[in-house]
């Protein structure tokens, strides 16, 4: 998978492994730069207030397959909402824990411990759900990435009046915090190698915590989940997984890839569901990424293939965002403002029409909004 972390950004807002060991300026540089307070996801763009709900989920058919003492698969799900109305205590970004054990994973000193936490989103804590029931998108954060990272574009489907799931892969990622108190650390990261086999059970793993949150978020929410609509996206490996998941579960409708090395194959027989693929130009043009060029061709339903100039692999979540206001180099020459507003543009429009069957002319000729954007396929 694309782990490209050479800057302090990536480090100090997602701790991936052995970022603390590369050159970069000092955490309280950033600190002086953007005050905890001053961080905030840009505003969701849709007309409806949105709520905001975490739930803990055990699913005890399965041990888990990463700590098999752990006779039950635990999750926490972000279930994001069009909310009744507007108003109410924000929720929180990320708890403080998890603040504070992905700052030290990344060997950020001088910074707050909670300063991630602080983080302003729009969603209300907890609101009472609209009325009506509603299309689902279940999302899939990159590997070591938390829930988190996808707020962003998970804000902005609910805005639009979806439902959205996006879940915690437990130990998958720096810190999952319980609502009893503890806390689940990465074991994953410290498998070795990280070879084929392994990228391979990573995928099987989350097409698993898929279909189990397919099981319980419609159950538990019957009056507010259409399951006759209901679809998946994820990044970087989140997305790549969205094959498994679509192989294995008949609910899902349609999925996609938004910047993952596809390593869940497409299967030489082929997958008819409509399928998108949204990357940067630099890592995912056609002869740039084998494992597209090799899945391409047996995406026998809908598809689409976008790429977009200027982005990192960081471009198309809530890193990006938040180290432009930082004033920190992530790497990418387009705005981080701008590839989210193309990121929840694209996203919306494939949701729209493979989930509400509404016509998307955007999805035939992208660069007559976003001339940023690329369809090469």
């Amino acid at each position: 998978m694309s782990h490209r972390i050479g800057r302090l950004a990536l480090a100090v807002l997602l701790a991936l492994p052995a970022a603390a060991s590369l050159a970069s300026p000092s955490a309280a540089s950033v600190r002086d730069r953007a005050p905890a307070s001053a961080l905030r996801i840009p505003k969701p763009t849709g007309k409806l207030p949105v709520g905001l709900t975490s739930l803990h989920l055990k699913d005890t058919s399965r041990p888990d397959p990463w700590v098999p003492r752990a006779k039950a698969r635990e999750l926490m799900v972000s279930l994001w909402y069009p909310a009744a109305k507007a108003g109410g205590a924000r929720a929180p970004y990320m708890t403080v824990k998890e603040s504070e054990l992905t700052l030290k994973e990344a060997g950020a000193s001088g910074v707050p411990g909670d300063l991630l936490s602080k983080t302003r989103i729009d969603a209300v804590k907890d609101a009472r759900p609209a009325k009506g029931r509603l299309p689902l998108v279940v999302l899939s954060p990159g590997f070591t990435k938390p829930r988190y990272s996808l707020t962003g574009l998970a804000e902005d489907l609910a805005s639009r009046g979806y439902a959205v799931a996006v879940i915690g892969h437990t130990y998958e990622n720096v810190a999952t915090s319980f609502p009893d108190g503890r806390v689940a650390e990465c074991v994953a990261c410290e498998v070795e190698p990280k070879n084929p086999a392994f990228w391979a059970k990573v995928g099987q793993i989350r097409a698993a915590d898929v279909s189990f949150v397919l099981d319980s978020v419609p159950a538990k929410y019957p009056k507010l989940i259409d399951r006759s609509r209901i679809a998946m996206g994820g990044h970087s490996v989140g997305g790549a997984s969205s094959v498994a998941a679509l192989l294995k579960d008949s609910r899902l409708r349609a999925g996609m890839n938004i910047d993952g090395t596809a390593v869940v194959q497409v299967p030489s027989g082929g997958l008819a569901k409509p399928y998108l693929f949204l990357g940067s130009e630099a890592k995912h043009s056609p002869g740039k990424d084998p494992t597209w060029d090799q899945s391409w061709p047996n995406l026998t339903g809908w598809k689409r293939w976008f790429v977009v100039t200027g982005t990192e692999h960081a471009s198309f979540t809530d890193i990006s965002v938040l180290s432009e206001q930082l004033g920190i180099d992530d790497g990418a020459d387009l705005p981080a403002t701008r590839s989210l507003q193309i990121t929840r543009g694209i996203v919306a429009a494939f949701y729209d029409l493979h989930l509400r069957g509404k016509p998307q002319p955007l999805l035939n000729d992208p660069a007559s909004r976003y001339p940023e954007v690329k369809s090469v396929g």
